[in-house]
């Protein structure tokens, strides 16, 4: 789910076309059409916070996908609790495990949807999801979306390299090394 705007006017949409396209310095798109409501919030704006899905949050981040913020105000209809970031005026979905606060550097028209590349600027996750410094994501307990249908994430099945090994290992330990911005990861306790 991504949030737009700032705390006084506000909304979520749920992005299905996102990812890394860069690890130094951290950058990530996100595509959205012309026509949804926060299209235009985001290019006035300039600056986005990606809020990871979790579990918990699936029937959240569907009903925000397919509800228009031009009728509803999704933050009071889901009762998400407004967080403010560090950097972006966008705020944060508190209920998310991981945020990602973004600021636009570049706008691609490709079509149906316009790409947004943006630079990460700060990353925040839940305190009880970082392991030795590291983010859990077993215990984040992410989903994705694929071709219409959500999907849980979370299981390690091995780390890069794995398979030119001489003995391939199916189990690692538990979490992963993240590229973060320079104001690194934020820690932060959950009431």
């Amino acid at each position: 789910m991504v949030s737009v705007g700032d705390s006084d006017n506000a909304n979520v949409i749920t992005v299905a076309w996102t990812g890394i396209v860069c690890s130094q310095p951290p950058r990530l798109y996100v595509s959205i059409r012309h026509d949804r409501f926060s299209y235009d919030i985001l290019k006035r704006c300039g600056e986005f916070v990606v809020n990871l899905t979790s579990e918990k949050l699936l029937a959240a981040c569907d009903y925000c996908g397919i509800r228009s913020g031009r009728d509803i105000d999704k933050f009071a209809e889901m009762g998400f609790t407004k967080e403010r970031g560090d950097v972006v005026a966008a705020p944060m979905i508190a209920e998310s495990p991981i945020n990602l606060e973004c600021k636009v550097f570049d706008v691609l028209p490709l079509g149906s949807h316009d790409m947004f590349l943006a630079d990460i600027v700060a990353v925040h996750a839940d305190e009880g999801i970082i392991v030795d410094g590291k983010i859990d994501y077993a215990a984040a307990r992410l989903v994705n979306y694929q071709h219409g249908e959500y999907y849980a994430t979370g299981r390690q099945l091995g780390r890069f390299g794995f398979a030119a090994q001489k003995k391939f290992i199916s189990r690692y330990g538990k979490g992963v090394n993240v590229v973060l911005p320079k104001g690194g990861l934020t820690r932060r306790k959950r009431k």
